[in-house]
């Protein structure tokens, strides 16, 4: 059987190979001269696999202003740009890679190219679940796969069930940011804000078994919900 993170690799090759005819195929870029240089233009016009990664660093999260086709340009680098993600290369806020995936459309892409992503996404959670620490805050990668599928509870639901001492350590990590910031009742995702997850969360807390929550974020949880 293999594990989390193999399962892991094995969808990011995944996702390469189903972006492979988009993502080899040369493009007609064009972009902002005052922020890109015509040699990036060209590289980011050229096969995907050899876009150098500080520059896919950068098209992950500028403004889609900055691009004549932005949405078509960031389809053919999404494997690039989530392998980074993923890997813990790519340090940004993981909410704008998300916001980004949806204005370009992502769910509206060829069903193979996002079923693969789907399975990214999984396989990330999963293997965040086994793995404390791990290469970024369970918080973050929560945002994204949460904002980007426009949906909190199949992940949580997959949290619940995920009974390893990381999973509870992660939750504990967790909740040691959503409490401290008293922010939890009204908690968003995504870098605009665009899912509401405060009141689900809540409420799944309150559903976790015994033991899992430690007793001093256990009351202030209680406290939140029934204020």
């Amino acid at each position: 059987m293999t594990t989390p993170s193999q399962q892991l690799q094995n969808a990011l090759d995944a996702l390469d190979a189903a972006f492979a005819p988009l993502s080899e195929s040369p493009i007609a870029v064009g972009g902002c001269g005052y922020c890109y240089a015509d040699a990036d233009l060209e590289a980011l016009a050229g096969p995907a696999c050899l876009v150098p990664e500080k520059l896919i660093a950068s098209v992950a999260v500028e403004s889609i202003d900055h691009w004549d086709q932005f949405a078509a340009l960031y389809r053919r680098l999404t494997p690039q740009i989530v392998r980074l993600l993923v890997t813990g290369r790519l340090h940004v806020d993981h909410g704008l890679v998300a916001s980004r995936l949806l204005a370009a459309g992502w769910r509206d892409w060829p069903a193979p190219e996002q079923q693969a992503l789907e399975r990214v996404w999984e396989a990330w959670w999963r293997s965040t679940l086994h793995e404390h620490p791990g290469t970024g805050q369970v918080t973050e990668v929560l945002e994204a796969v949460s904002v980007s599928t426009g949906s909190l509870s199949p992940w949580l639901a997959v949290w619940a069930d995920t009974r390893t001492e990381a999973a509870d350590q992660h939750l504990g990590a967790a909740l040691d940011q959503w409490l401290t910031g008293r922010e939890l009742p009204e908690l968003r995702f995504g870098f605009y804000d665009e899912l509401l997850v405060g009141t689900d969360l809540v409420g799944w807390l309150l559903t976790l078994d015994e033991g899992r929550i430690g007793a001093a974020q256990l009351f202030e949880i209680e406290r939140v919900a029934y204020s």
